[in-house]
């Protein structure tokens, strides 16, 4: 506590203003309000030492204080956060940071909840394959001995150093005080870790997260060929000149031609022609491939004379021939003494005994030259690798049953389903796949028991301008602040105000919109009375994440970017068919245009009638808002005409309503003469045309009248004439005039006739053209006796025909006419009688249906009376067949 305060009073120089604008502690539940120092001075109180060794500036520091600088900015900002539990680390909450790999920070709790489970696990997996019962030892030392991963950079750690305590970065203080004006999570002292490269020197910042950084003090070195000698930082102390190497290389002759460089030399590429080990073959070969071995075979003679060298190339002598000295047979069992080498030795007849390649049999065959067989064929009982199976196979063949496996696998999820599985099931193979915590990837790890690890990806925010910027884990970027920037927006408006604008600090994301009055001029001379909607610099692209904003439940009138809308103006617009008294009130920018409902009324081509459409455009047009109307023409007349001709014309004009006068009639009409003899044909036109004599005179057809006279048969004497024919009763044509029995004959003129019918008190006009004239003279004796003849003549004719009429019914009928004429009666019988059958049937039915009907509607008293108008019908009937009944 006193180290602590010391330290912050020593640090409390360097601190020039606390920012206004720092964020808070985003834990509700707590009471006090913590303020944080702002970047700039933390990183100045931390670096402190390392900027007073090394001579410059914090921001000329080497690239291991990145770390260090991405932990202060994220802790300003309050997006430090937990890989595993994806929440926000606060200053108050006990932490552990990776020492040996990442350095990333997690909760204490999260960490040892992780480890635990870790090690469990492969605990777990080491006793599934070591039995306890078998491998006591092994199963506890696997339970004892199991490790566990850091959840990001994967650095394996033993189960003995799962943390239990919370130290700062540096592990000297155990349960840190959270102090406003040092880092949080740190002490607040020097870190004093040894520094890498084990230079002997340590860290001389004060306690912080990440990696030391290099050693800044100065120290004399040697470049790496050891040419030049240079006063370097400790941390950078091995270096190289950029001169030429020249050691000598492997080959003891040439030298290292690269520049100067660490580590060993590359080998020998000087190129040379080399012999190979015999000395047979030459190549050209690289220095460093100058021994080689050519294929060529040795073939040089042995010590004995007889045999030749079977080794390949090779250097020196050959040696001794391998076939002297004490020889055996070749299974081994008898040995022979002073035998030649080039005689073979012979076979000593017994069994081979060598032990096969299945190592639990020896070879039944009788000593031979040559291996043995290589499949061993003694049948033995076999049991299978799941042990399901019991079988006697030769020794050669594996015995494997078709059981599957039914075991879950390590990963408790897919069954083994491996054929005959001996208990040690192979790890899952497949994928996980299963969802991160971060809702934005997919476990790439085999199926596995447990929690997947977390998402190992940091997700980089940043400001506009990209200066300002921290990382945090995939999954919390949306839950984080954006990063504030001092620095003035670099970015230039693209709207029409650009000159008037204000500057603006940078910002995260797209820039904010014009406030100002956009005042575009429309096309109809309007202007635009809405606030600025020009476009708007697209966002960094670099850095697409944003953070979640609150939902503005009022929307906007207008659209970044999107062009002006709509003039909003009022403005007076007639109708279409541009009545006078038939204006709206409309927007200016409405395009539509209307139609006032009442009838057109102008006068159409036909010049007779007006329009009845609805008001529409008379002409094509272009309307004040832009709008271009086509023009709708008047509706066709389609009446007949109707005008009156000048002439009396009884036909209707044929053509339909025109303007003008109508043409002329051609219609052919008929006319008969006055006598009625001829029909004449005439147009209407030139008939109606002239005066009524003129159409007397031409429908004369010039003739002989042919209409009879008045009071007797006989024609007119006069030409073709209108009205009555003159002088009807002096008709001068000769008559024959007869006596009653016509026996007298004599010829009067007509009117003679005529006036002996009057003096005779009869009207000629009651007389035929037949009996015109008879009766008019008296008969005379002659007349009586030829009637008498008459008399007897017209009996004799009537006797004659009736003897005629009994002879024809004496006359004899042949057999096959009887016969004809019987079956033809037969057949008319069979017909009346199949037409009185059906007529019988018809009945039936109908007084069947009248039954049912009068049942239905008239119940049993109208059966009564039906049943009573049958027999009435029957007695009828009989009485009509029987008389006499």
């Amino acid at each position: 506590m006193a180290s602590s305060a010391k330290t912050a009073q020593q640090q409390q120089h360097h601190v020039s203003h606390i920012s206004s604008d720092s964020d808070t502690d985003s834990d509700t539940n707590t009471t006090t309000t913590i303020t944080t120092v702002t970047h700039t001075d933390l990183e100045d109180s931390i670096f402190k030492s390392y900027i007073h060794i090394s001579g410059g500036h914090s921001s000329s520091s080497p690239q291991d204080l990145s770390k260090i600088q991405s932990f202060l900015i994220s802790s300003r900002s309050g997006a430090l956060s937990c890989l595993i539990c994806l929440e926000k680390i606060r200053i108050t909450d006990p932490t552990w940071s990776c020492i040996n790999g990442c350095y990333a920070v997690f909760h204490l709790l999260c960490i040892q909840s992780w480890a635990r489970q870790a090690s469990d696990l492969a605990a777990e997996r080491a006793i599934a394959r070591l039995s306890r019962e078998h491998f006591p030892i092994a199963a506890a030392n696997a339970l004892e001995n199991s490790n566990w991963n850091c959840p990001k950079c994967r650095e394996e750690y033993s189960k003995t150093l799962i943390p239990k305590y919370y130290y700062c970065f540096c592990g000297k203080v155990e349960n840190p005080i959270s102090d406003p004006w040092i880092l949080p999570h740190s002490c607040g002292e020097v870190c004093n870790r040894p520094l890498k490269y084990n230079c002997g020197h340590y860290c001389l910042l004060l306690c912080h997260p990440g990696p030391c950084p290099s050693c800044p003090k100065l120290v004399k070195s040697r470049c790496f060929c050891g040419k030049i000698e240079d006063v370097r930082r400790c941390g950078f102390k091995n270096f190289a000149c950029n001169g030429v190497c020249l050691k000598v290389l492997d080959c003891g002759v040439h030298k290292c031609s690269e520049n100067c460089h660490d580590g060993l030399c590359p080998p020998c590429r000087e190129k040379s022609v080399y012999r190979c080990e015999c000395g047979k073959k030459k190549e050209e070969r690289e220095c460093f491939e100058r021994k080689y071995r050519c294929e060529n075979p040795c073939e040089r003679l042995l010590d004995c004379g007889k045999h030749v060298c079977d080794r390949g190339c090779h250097e020196g002598l050959c040696g001794e021939c391998p076939l002297q000295g004490k020889r055996t047979c070749p299974c081994g069992k008898r040995k022979y003494e002073g035998m030649a080498c080039d005689v073979a030795a012979p076979t000593c007849g017994s069994t081979c005994d060598k032990m096969l390649s299945c190592g639990f049999h020896k070879c039944p065959e009788r000593c031979h030259r040559g291996s043995c067989i290589e499949t061993c064929r003694t049948v033995v009982m076999k049991s299978c690798r799941c042990g399901s199976l019991k079988k006697e196979v030769p020794c050669c063949q594996a015995l494997v049953c078709e059981r599957k496996c039914q075991r879950v696998r390590d990963c408790g999820r897919h069954a083994c389903r491996r054929r005959c599985c001996d208990g040690d099931c192979p790890p899952c193979s497949e994928i996980c796949g299963r969802k991160l915590r971060c809702n934005n990837h997919k476990c790439p790890s085999p199926c596995h028991r447990g929690a997947c690890a977390p998402c190992p990806l940091m997700v980089t925010i940043s400001c506009a301008c990209g200066e300002t910027r921290f990382e945090v884990p995939c999954g919390t970027e949306a839950n984080q602040k954006p990063p504030k920037c001092p620095r003035p927006c670099g970015i230039a408006p693209l709207c029409r105000h650009a000159p008037n604008r204000k500057p603006h600090k940078c910002h995260y994301g797209a820039c904010p919109a014009c406030r100002l009055i956009c005042d575009e001029e429309f096309k109809c001379g309007h202007k635009c009375k809405l606030r600025c909607h020009g476009p708007k610099p697209p966002p960094n692209l670099e850095f697409t994440l944003k953070p979640k904003k609150k939902k503005v439940n009022q929307q906007p009138e207008y659209t970044p970017g999107s062009p002006c809308p709509l003039c909003p103006e009022l403005v007076w617009r007639p109708c279409l068919g541009q009545h006078i008294g038939e204006e709206r009130m409309v927007v200016c920018s409405d395009r539509s245009v209307f139609s006032c409902q009442n009838l057109c009324g102008n006068l159409l081509t036909c010049g007779n009638h007006y329009c009845t459409k609805t008001c529409h455009a008379l002409k094509s047009q272009t309307l004040s808002s832009g709008v271009h109307v086509k023009s709708e023409s008047c509706e066709d007349c389609d009446l007949r005409c109707q005008k009156d001709r000048k002439l009396s014309c009884p036909h209707p004009c044929p053509l339909p309503c025109h303007p003008g006068d109508c043409p002329l009639c051609k219609v052919l009409i008929k006319r008969s003469c006055h006598c009625g003899a001829m029909v004449h044909v005439f147009e209407c036109t030139y008939y109606n045309s002239l005066s009524e004599e003129e159409q007397l005179k031409i429908r004369s057809c010039r003739g002989p009248c042919h209409r009879k006279l008045l009071n007797c048969s006989h024609l007119c004497p006069e030409t073709c004439h209108p009205g009555a024919c003159p002088s009807p009763d002096k008709c001068s044509k000769k008559v024959n005039v007869r006596c009653s029995c016509q026996n007298l004959k004599k010829e009067w003129i007509c009117q003679e006739v005529q006036a002996a019918y009057r003096n005779s008190g009869r009207d000629p006009q009651d007389f035929s053209k037949t009996q015109f004239g008879i009766g008019l003279l008296p008969c005379d004796s002659e007349c009586a006796r030829k009637l008498k003849v008459a008399d007897s003549e017209l009996q004799l004719r009537k006797s004659k025909v009736i003897e005629r009429k009994e002879t024809d019914v004496t006359k004899p009928v042949p057999k096959r006419r009887k016969r004809r004429e019987r079956l033809q009666e037969d057949e008319q019988i069979s017909m009346l009688q199949a037409i009185g059958a059906t007529l019988r049937r018809c009945l039936l039915f109908i007084l069947v249906v009248l039954v049912v009907i009068a049942t239905l509607y008239f119940g049993y008293k109208g059966l009564l009376l039906l049943s009573d108008w049958m027999n009435e019908i029957e007695q009828k009937r009989q009485r009509r067949r029987f008389p006499g009944m």
